[in-house]
């Protein structure tokens, strides 16, 4: 099995990111633009990381403590590639959709501008056709609006050149060469559309950029229209839901884009090279939130850094790490409509009915012996950053364990067959299902007995949410959002809700999963255990009351400064029962 070398917080070379796909070269792209978007490939010689960088000159940001327009609502502008329901490959699309939902609630106006993808249902929407500024010229797209929920609008950009493909970035022969024009376009479409009709009749108060695809907008905002007044009190926010992924492109495309020569130096957009979207929003945002606070720490180290710890250790003071929350109306046991069986915290013996039904659903036997055992379940992308090299390296002890194993997920096609294979060699315990089945995923997270995620690095994660919803124990490797929410029972026996292990290898693994299966044996503390995690609330509605703070220029705390009310340092585990336990 193929390994994969990581470095240390000691390790004097920056880590390389391995890509699951390469880039293409032949993809046909607008005039004068090239192949982008490629990982970073660091030179070793030039250093451990980035090099410290100066303040962009260009555009200073804006003071923190600017004030809204309008401090009893704002009106806030997201820029992503996904929001469900119209578009969604991960997380992503959820998190755009539920925290744009959880913002309307507590009364502020939310608009999502995204691409108009092929496929995507447009019945009932209005259209407007505007030519956005790119370079020298204009690029003709149409503008569909569309209704979410109350508060909650979606723009879609439709250029079907670039946008009507087989995939968001990419086919089977990789990414798409003309990514940073493509986004490009979203972004700088984003900021026209604003200036439109503002629906009501003023800028917009924020504008919340999402990860690479919707850094441009954040580029945009404080370079060419530094100047502009419609912007004047719009602030910029850039939300980095995974480091990987940073948005590189040759910086020839720079022009096509509309966006000065001038601006690639090491102090803004150049990155080992080449030209990086993330960088440049990272040093123009007000204000740079993750996905975790766990992960916000992680990020300035070389070691989960990506090359780009050092220029966040520069932004240091306004980077904020905010746990994403669930969307706790479509994962609830107790009216979930792909489960047989519906239960809560007082009722978990319905449980049993629905880990019958998750055996029955993939084949395996389902008796009253199987279900003495313990079903592992996971729910994955099978890639290294989702841990696979580490279940590969464990395997023949993972099979040794008296338990049951139903897994379901895709990705790199040697840990598909790893999982064929254990599936074929062990037909009674092991379930393997390439792809993904919504109403399998859902059966998993409600019948299963523990949740596994041996994650090398997870900026957030869900399913471990979810599946404390679900009475289901996580199992996880400490890191990222990971850390942020579970509460390891060995350390905290009374209020514990699942188990981690902290080093990367076999052998911790091997320990949480003995601990989890140990725990299992005894069923009234395994039922303490699994009102503990029913009680955790990961509604948005906490996470959403944080950005409203970080929207406005002030101090997220709670989540994010880790102290209690006499501004004692907290724990994790300590700093979530604080801010979420009901």
């Amino acid at each position: 099995m193929p390994e994969k070398k990581k470095t240390s917080t000691t390790d004097p070379n920056v880590t390389k990111v391995t890509k699951e796909t390469k880039v293409r070269k032949d993809t046909r792209i607008p005039s004068g633009t090239k192949a982008g978007n490629e990982a970073p490939v660091p030179n070793a010689s030039r250093g451990a990381t980035a090099a410290k960088v100066t303040k962009p000159r260009v555009a200073p940001t804006r003071s923190k403590q600017a004030p809204a327009p309008a401090p009893d609502q704002l009106d806030i502008v997201m820029v992503t590639s996904e929001a469900r329901p119209f578009a969604k490959t991960g997380g992503l699309g959820d998190v755009c959709n539920s925290l744009s939902r959880a913002l309307a609630r507590l009364g502020h106006r939310v608009t999502i501008v995204l691409p108009r993808y092929r496929g995507t249902d447009l019945d009932g929407g209005s259209v407007r056709a505007i030519a956005v500024p790119m370079g020298a010229g204009s690029y003709p797209v149409r503008l569909i609006e569309r209704s979410i929920d109350d508060g909650v609008n979606a723009i879609l950009v439709d250029a079907p050149a670039l946008f009507d493909r087989d995939g968001l970035y990419g086919d089977h022969r990789g990414e798409y060469g003309d990514n940073a024009f493509r986004f490009g376009l979203l972004g700088r479409a984003a900021l026209e559309y604003t200036r439109l009709a503002p629906a009501s009749g003023r800028p917009p108060s924020v504008v919340h950029a999402h990860d690479w695809q919707g850094s441009f907008a954040s580029i945009y905002l404080r370079t060419v229209l530094r100047d502009d007044p419609f912007f004047s009190g719009t602030r910029s926010i850039l939300t980095i839901h995974n480091l990987a992924f940073q948005g590189q492109f040759d910086p020839k495309e720079l022009p096509f884009i509309g966006l000065g020569r001038d601006l690639y130096h090491p102090g803004l957009l150049e990155f080992w090279g080449r030209a990086s979207s993330l960088k440049g929003a990272v040093l123009l945002s007000d204000t740079i939130t993750t996905v975790s606070p766990t992960y916000a720490r992680e990020i300035v180290t070389p070691e989960y850094g990506f090359g780009f710890n050092g220029i966040l250790q520069d932004r240091s003071a306004d980077l904020v790490g905010i746990l994403n929350g669930i969307d706790v109306e479509t994962w609830d046991p107790a009216v979930d409509r792909y489960l047989p069986a519906h239960f809560d915290a007082a009722t978990l013996d319905r449980k049993r009915a629905i880990k019958r039904a998750l055996l029955e659903h993939v084949n395996l036997p389902h008796d009253d012996a199987a279900l003495a055992r313990p079903v592992i379940g996971l729910v994955t992308r099978l890639t290294a950053q989702k841990g696979c090299d580490l279940l590969a390296a464990a395997a023949d002890r993972l099979m040794s364990l008296n338990a049951v194993w139903v897994m379901l997920g895709s990705g790199d096609r040697w840990c598909e067959e790893m999982w064929r294979t254990l599936a074929s060699r062990h037909p009674d315990r092991v379930s393997a299902r390439i792809g993904f089945d919504e109403q399998g995923s859902h059966l998993i997270e409600g019948g299963a007995d523990m949740f596994l995620m041996p994650s090398w690095y997870e900026p957030c994660g869900l399913n471990q949410m979810y599946s404390q919803r679900y009475g289901t124990l996580p199992v996880v490797r400490a890191t990222g959002g990971l850390v942020d929410s579970v509460v390891d029972a060995a350390e905290f026996p009374k209020t514990g809700t699942g188990f981690k292990f902290h080093d990367y290898n076999p052998d911790g693994l091997m320990a949480a999963l003995g601990r989890a299966i140990e725990a299992f044996r005894d069923p009234k503390r395994w039922r303490a255990l699994q009102r503990n995690a029913m009680r955790q609330d990961f509604s948005w509605d906490v996470s959403a009351r944080e950005y409203v703070k970080v929207y406005r220029g002030q101090k997220s705390d709670g989540i994010r400064q880790g102290t209690d009310d006499h501004g004692r340092k907290l724990r994790s585990d300590d700093q979530r029962g604080k801010a979420r336990t009901r």
